[in-house]
C-alpha cells in the first residue's frame, strides 16, 4: 500500500518549539526570584512527562511481546512518543545541577534529628554520585531501546519482510523487565526521595500505573489530533474501542494500586511511613486526595463503561484529556512538600508543564513528519486495518 504521511500541521514543530522556549525561559525567570520553588515546579513537570514517554515504550513492548496485530495501524504514532527520551536527557540537566535544593538527603545537617537519622541510614543509596549514575543507566536504557525499535520499524517500511518484525518482537519482549525496573527506581529516586518519610514498597508500581494510563491517553489524543489525516480514516470504531478499554483498565489499575499503597501504610502504622499520608489526608491536601479519588477514578471509570463512548473518538479523546490532566494533579500531589499546610500553586508550575510538554511535542512531531504515518512494511498491517474483534 502507499505510505500515508502527515500532511497538515507543517508549522507545528516550530510553533511548539517557540512555545517551549518562551515557557522554559519564564520558568528560568521564576528561578531568579525563588530558585527552589521554580526547580520543584520544573522537576514535577519533568517527572510527569518523562513517565509518559517511558510508559509508552512499555506499552509498545507489550504490543510486541503479545504479537498483537490490531494496534499495528497506530504503532508509528506510539513509537515516536518514547523517542523523546533523548530530549529528556538534556531536560534533566537543571535537576542534576539543582539537586541540592530539591532533595533533603543531600544536606542532612539541616534536617531535624529524625529525618537526619533516615538520611544517614540511606546514604549508601541516596548520595549524589550514585544518584547520577542511576539516572544515566535509566536514560541509556530508554534511549537505546526506543531508538532501536523506531529505527527497525522505519527501516521495515523500505525492506518489508518479517525479519525486522521478529527483531522488534524479541527486543520488545526481552526489555520489559528492564523497563519495569528502571521506571520503578526512577520513581523512587525522583519522587519518593523528595520526602524521607515517604516509604512505600509499591510506589514504583503506582508511578507506572499513572504514567501508563496517561501514555494511553496521549496516544488517543495524538490520534484524534490527526483526525484530518489519512491515518485517522484508517481507524475503525473497533480500534477506538480497544484503546478505550485500555484506558478503562488502567483507570481501575491506578485506583487499585493507590488504595493498596494507602492501605498497607495505614495497617503497618510505622512512624517512618505514616507522616507522608497523614499530611495528605487532612485539610486542603485531603480535599485534593478526594478530588483524585472521585475525578481520577470514579467518574472516568463509569464514563468508560459506556461502549458507545469508547467507540466515539471525540468523547473518548475528551475523557483521555481529563485523565491526563488529573495525572498531573496526582504527580503534583505526591511531589509537593507535605510540610505546607495547603497546596500552594505557583505560576512556574504552569510554565514548566507547558514548556517541557511543548518541547516533547515539537521533537515528536518533527520526527513523525519525516516518516510514513503507519508502518507500511509490517506484514500484519492489513490484518490491523481489517480489525474486528470476535
Amino acid at each position: 500500500m502507499n505510505a500515508p504521511r502527515i500532511e497538515g500541521g507543517r508549522g507545528l514543530p516550530m510553533r511548539a518549539g517557540a512555545v517551549a522556549a518562551v515557557a522554559l525561559l519564564l520558568t528560568a525567570v521564576g528561578a531568579a526570584f525563588d530558585v527552589r520553588r521554580a526547580l520543584l515546579a520544573y522537576h514535577t513537570a519533568f517527572t510527569f512527562w518523562v513517565g509518559i514517554a517511558v510508559a509508552a515504550l512499555i506499552l509498545l513492548g507489550v504490543f510486541h511481546a503479545t504479537k498483537a496485530r490490531w494496534p499495528v495501524v497506530v504503532r508509528r504514532v506510539l513509537e515516536v512518543i518514547p523517542t523523546t527520551s533523548v530530549l529528556f536527557v538534556v531536560l534533566f540537566v537543571p535537576i542534576a545541577l539543582g539537586a541540592g535544593r530539591l532533595f533533603p538527603w543531600l544536606e542532612p545537617q539541616r534536617l531535624d534529628a529524625d529525618l537526619r537519622h533516615l538520611a544517614e541510614h540511606r546514604a549508601p543509596y541516596l548520595n549524589l554520585p550514585f544518584f547520577l549514575v542511576r539516572a544515566a543507566v535509566y536514560f541509556a536504557a530508554w534511549v537505546i531501546v526506543s531508538h532501536l525499535l523506531w529505527r527497525w520499524s522505519v527501516r521495515q517500511d523500505r525492506e518489508k519482510g518479517v525479519a525486522l518484525t521478529a527483531w522488534q518482537r524479541r527486543l520488545g519482549t526481552g526489555v520489559l523487565p528492564l523497563l519495569a525496573l528502571t521506571i520503578s527506581f526512577a520513581a523512587i529516586d525522583w519522587q519518593e526521595s523528595l520526602d524521607l518519610h515517604h516509604s512505600s514498597t509499591i510506589f514504583g508500581v503506582y508511578y507506572f500505573a499513572g504514567s501508563f494510563l496517561s501514555a494511553v491517553a496521549v496516544l488517543i489524543l495524538a490520534l484524534y489530533a490527526l483526525r484530518r489525516e489519512e491515518l485517522f480514516r484508517m481507524l475503525n470504531a473497533d480500534h477506538w474501542h480497544s484503546l478505550g478499554k485500555l484506558l478503562l483498565a488502567f483507570t481501575a489499575f491506578w485506583a487499585y494500586i493507590a488504595f493498596s499503597q494507602y492501605m498497607l501504610i495505614w495497617i503497618a502504622n510505622l512512624p517512618a511511613e505514616v507522616p507522608f499520608f497523614a499530611h495528605r489526608t487532612q485539610g486542603p491536601w485531603g480535599a485534593v486526595a478526594v478530588v483524585l479519588a472521585v475525578f481520577h477514578f470514579v467518574v472516568p471509570f463509569f464514563l468508560l463503561l459506556s461502549r458507545d463512548l469508547k467507540r466515539d473518538p471525540r468523547r473518548l479523546a475528551a475523557v483521555a484529556a481529563w485523565q491526563l490532566a488529573l495525572h498531573y494533579v496526582d504527580v503534583y500531589f505526591t511531589m509537593m512538600p507535605a510540610s505546607q499546610a495547603a497546596p500552594a500553586p505557583h505560576w512556574t508550575d504552569l510554565t514548566a508543564l507547558v514548556g517541557i510538554g511543548a518541547a516533547a511535542v515539537a521533537f515528536a512531531a518533527r520526527r513523525l513528519r519525516r516518516e510514513a504515518a503507519v508502518p507500511v512494511g509490517d506484514p500484519y498491517l492489513e490484518d490491523s486495518l481489517r480489525y474486528q474483534p470476535q
